[in-house]
């Protein structure tokens, strides 16, 4: 992994998370985010630099901007190689335009959500090289009760007192 770049569509706290994680890494994270906001780089500008990431990790919310915002014309910008991780919302990829991108050869995805989902038994999805499918668990990991929990309480303690809540999603 060391030498890469990592585009993270999404800045949130998870993206930040997954940055803090790839620190002890020899990687340079680009963040991207629909405002530019935190020093990430605005989404309008993911396009022109797709060609030099080599891992592009999607972890931003579903909506209408985001609806298959990795389409058959932005699949076809990533560069050569490169990984398409969604740990997102499956629809934020069009399925159809990933599967022609994959059977190329020229890019790999891992996905931990897939559009549709549950993925049938017999969706083109299952035979295609050169993707990893998990059944999105990706964020199931033992510490994830108690981590919801305090952030529950968190939340309820912040609306309680009139401060502003986190993990806030606003839809433009």
């Amino acid at each position: 992994m060391n030498d890469r770049k990592i585009g993270l569509i999404g800045y949130g706290s998870i993206g930040k998370t997954i940055e803090r994680n790839l620190s002890g890494f020899d990687v340079e994270v680009i963040p991207f985010n629909r405002s530019g906001s935190d020093g990430a780089r605005k989404i309008s500008e993911l396009d022109k630099n797709l060609a030099d990431l080599d891992v592009v990790i999607l972890i931003l919310p579903l909506n209408d901007e985001s609806r298959k915002m990795f389409d058959a014309a932005r699949l076809a910008k990533m560069k050569d190689g490169a990984l398409l991780v969604n740990v997102a919302r499956g629809a934020i990829i069009d399925t159809d335009a990933l599967i022609a991108e994959l059977k190329s050869g020229r890019i790999t995805a891992a996905l931990d959500v897939t559009d549709p989902e549950p993925l049938p038994s017999d969706h083109p999805l299952w035979q295609t090289p050169g993707v990893f499918i998990a059944p999105h668990v990706g964020g199931n990991t033992s510490i994830f009760e108690s981590r919801a929990r305090k952030l529950i309480q968190q939340q309820l303690q912040k609306l309680a007192s009139g401060l502003p809540l986190a993990n806030v999603i606003v839809s433009k």
